[in-house]
């Protein structure tokens, strides 16, 4: 394992000088010539090992010890949950975090049985990678690790943190090394599921579990507050654009806002310095005809005629 390790870090040296900054290069994953080789790599090592291992795990184990064992694991897991909640000021995340803990390790028998989530008390899954974002570190280019798959630089500092907050790393080697194996043996159990749709749904493997990982870390760093700048971009070159103000001495709406103005709404020609308000729409009668004004210098306005609504077939003689 550590001569493969070896191996994979010379290649991986190899390819970040003379590979990624070929031609291949994504926005957002400019390794990515060295990133399909190290997962082309990976991917054979799951299937050849890892796979045939967690099937066999799942043959010769019965569902509810492997729901024991990945209770216990997700319980440890709450400890780091924790102290990331409380790096973020997620108090009451961290509160209820603590609380599904100590509800399971003492109820659950060590968290062999999950108690808390029956009792309302959600899991909050946390990392040292979101608590980074959180105070507005960017993830930087994508990556992905030799055996632990997809990741990136800020994720990668993360999980180095992560790793060495973990108890089991404390705990003496051999104990220590029989807890990882059957931590990989039932991680990797649960996602058999997945993999097999990714064989199938997927024309490019690369590029699927990439685009997977990145909208997923995203999700994960709206719910933690992050900055503006972390949130995806979809190409909206207007989404950041703040409202025009109205030129100086005009009114209305901002541009670019739509305006609904009443067809019968028309605005007074008044001058500069004009204090006359827009007119009143003119919602008359088609049959009603304005009566004759008055004189020259008369003040007011003479009463509309009234509609004459009479009926075609009336044959009475007009009025005198």
């Amino acid at each position: 394992m550590k001569m493969r390790n070896a191996a994979l870090a010379l290649v991986a040296t190899g390819l970040i000088s003379g590979c990624a900054t070929g031609p291949d290069r994504k926005p957002g994953d400019p390794l990515e010539p060295m990133n399909r080789v190290i997962f082309t790599v990976n991917d054979k090592v799951d299937q050849a090992v890892a796979v045939p291992i967690a099937k066999g795990y799942q043959k010769v184990t019965p569902q509810p010890i492997r729901q024991a064992i990945s209770n216990f694991f997700s319980n440890i897991g709450d400890l780091d949950n924790f102290a990331n909640s409380m790096l973020q000021l997620h108090i009451t995340e961290a509160f209820e975090t603590l609380m599904r803990f100590t509800m399971n390790s003492v109820f659950g028998i060590g968290g062999l049985i999950d108690f808390a989530t029956p009792a309302g008390l959600p899991k909050h899954k946390q990392d040292f990678g979101l608590t980074l974002g959180r105070w507005g570190v960017p993830s930087g280019p994508y990556l992905v690790l030799p055996l632990f798959g997809p990741s990136s630089f800020r994720d990668s500092i993360g999980f180095a943190v992560d790793f060495r907050f973990n108890p089991i790393h404390y705990m003496d080697w051999q104990p220590r090394t029989v807890l990882y194996g059957v931590q990989f043996v039932s991680v990797r159990s649960d996602l058999l599921g997945a993999t097999s749709l990714l064989e199938q749904a997927a024309l490019d493997k690369y590029s699927f579990v990439r685009d997977a990982y990145t909208q997923q870390r995203r999700a994960l760093l709206r719910g933690t507050g992050a900055p503006a700048q972390a949130l995806p971009d979809y190409g909206d070159d207007d989404s950041g654009a703040a409202p025009a103000e109205p030129a100086s001495g005009t009114t209305g709406a901002p541009a670019g806002v739509p305006m609904y103005t009443d067809p019968g709404d028309a605005t007074s020609p008044g001058g500069a310095g004009s204090d006359k308000g827009p007119a009143v729409p003119d919602y008359t009668d088609p049959g009603e005809a304005p009566a004759q004004g008055g004189g020259a210098g008369s003040s007011s306005k003479a009463a509309p005629a009234a509609p004459n609504y009479t009926d075609p077939g009336d044959t009475s003689a007009a009025p005198k």
